[in-house]
């Protein structure tokens, strides 16, 4: 049985095991809720649906920007688009965000992570994954 994600961080970036059952799987853990992956580590994500990602809940992606050229945001179930704000302030910051479902950002999120590139994952959980 794979321990809790204790105190909502994670300290290092990881990929990603498995995703479903309104959260994820990596490093022998599990976490409930959506998630943020990031260069910095992982991180608890208090964002439910599509309609809760804004500036202000990135603002832990934008912080870690210059370590990032690509970040992924899994938008649940269904592609959704971004508030065109959120596309101009990564654009400042010279990184490509991309909004796909969850299980596609996983797996894009843990095949550019095993060829160290530098990217990111917003993860909205969702119920069916693998």
């Amino acid at each position: 049985m794979a321990d809790t994600f204790g105190a909502g961080r994670f300290p290092q970036q990881v990929p990603i095991d498995a995703y479903g059952n309104g959260g994820f799987r990596f490093a022998d853990m599990s976490h409930k809720g959506s998630l943020l992956c990031l260069p910095t580590g992982m991180l608890s994500w208090d964002v439910k649906e599509a309609a809760g990602i804004t500036l202000e809940t990135l603002a832990p992606v934008l912080e870690a920007a210059e370590r990032l050229d690509v970040l992924l945001v899994g938008t649940g179930e269904e592609i959704v688009f971004l508030d065109p704000a959120i596309r101009q302030a990564f654009r400042e910051r010279k990184v490509i965000i991309e909004p796909i479902a969850t299980g596609g950002a996983v797996r894009t999120y843990n095949v550019l992570l095993a060829e160290e590139r530098a990217v990111g994952a917003a993860l909205i959980a969702v119920e069916r994954g693998k």
